[in-house]
């Protein structure tokens, strides 16, 4: 029975080992902000952070990110970093369809967390994976660097 530490709350779950982070979050705990796009790490909706460090949900199982501090889209706000990219999305008017955008902001706070003045390099880097079918990536750099300009 893993415990899981998901945006400051502990959960002892009844599931088994391998099952992945992502169906953990959305259909045992209820946090549904996280979404399910390919199920291979391939496009980065299922993005959260484990330790600071972005991380595909929906292949890790939820066995390895016990005793981890787990954080999704919907705790996000409480970290200065995160407020800082939630609200440059929103100034640059980022989404459009929106399915992705949790994946990309998750991938954005990190690189911000640890690169406060990335690069277009550190930028491309950090974003590599992550899919947006509605073609936004233009905003979502603007919005990155709007966010690393307000910190």
């Amino acid at each position: 029975m893993p415990a899981l530490t998901v945006n400051g709350k502990s959960h002892s779950l009844d599931v088994p080992p391998d099952m992945p982070l992502l169906w953990a979050l959305r259909d045992v705990i209820g946090l549904t902000g996280t979404k399910f796009g390919c199920g291979i790490a391939a496009c980065g909706a299922c993005t959260v952070h484990v330790d600071g460090q972005p991380t595909r949900s929906c292949v890790t199982p939820v066995s390895a990110v016990a005793g981890k501090k787990i954080v999704t889209i919907e705790a996000l706000d409480q970290d200065p970093v995160g407020r800082k990219v939630q609200a440059a999305w929103r100034e640059v008017d980022v989404v459009q369809c929106g399915y992705c955008q949790s994946g990309q902001i998750m991938s954005a706070a990190a690189l911000l967390a640890t690169q406060p003045r990335p690069s277009d390099a550190d930028i491309d880097a950090a974003m590599a994976g992550n899919i947006c079918r509605c073609g936004t990536y233009g905003r979502i750099r603007t919005a990155i660097k709007r966010a690393a300009e307000s910190t």
